[in-house]
């Protein structure tokens, strides 16, 4: 089959994408959160590779949507955050997945 063929509707996995997902910077967030229990923004900062404020930013972005929930806690009287993907992020994350797949399927399908 090819694209023409497939008509508008092949092209909907495009338009569904979740755009607070997809910046790159929170997809290496949510992927690293979807891989783990939870983690520390000192982690997050060091596999993200990005800067403080900009992982700040994201992060805020991420919780302000409902993909991550904070937890604030002292451990031996320091001050320590930690991030993990909420049920909601773990859907979103799953329907990014999907949506994801079926762009790449279209356009091998394209080059067919």
């Amino acid at each position: 089959m090819t694209f023409a063929e497939t008509g508008q509707d092949a092209l909907q996995p495009i338009a569904d994408i979740d755009r607070a997902i997809h910046a790159p910077a929170r997809l290496m967030i949510l992927a690293l959160l979807a891989a783990v229990d939870s983690t520390d923004f000192t982690l997050l900062l060091t596999q993200t590779g990005l800067t403080r404020g900009n992982l700040a930013s994201h992060l805020s972005k991420l919780e302000e949507v409902g993909y991550i929930t904070v937890t604030k806690e002292f451990v031996d009287r320091v001050p320590r955050t930690l991030y993990r993907l909420s049920e909601a992020g773990q859907t979103a994350v799953a329907t990014y997945k999907a949506n994801m797949q079926q762009v790449v399927a279209l356009l091998s399908a394209s080059q067919k």
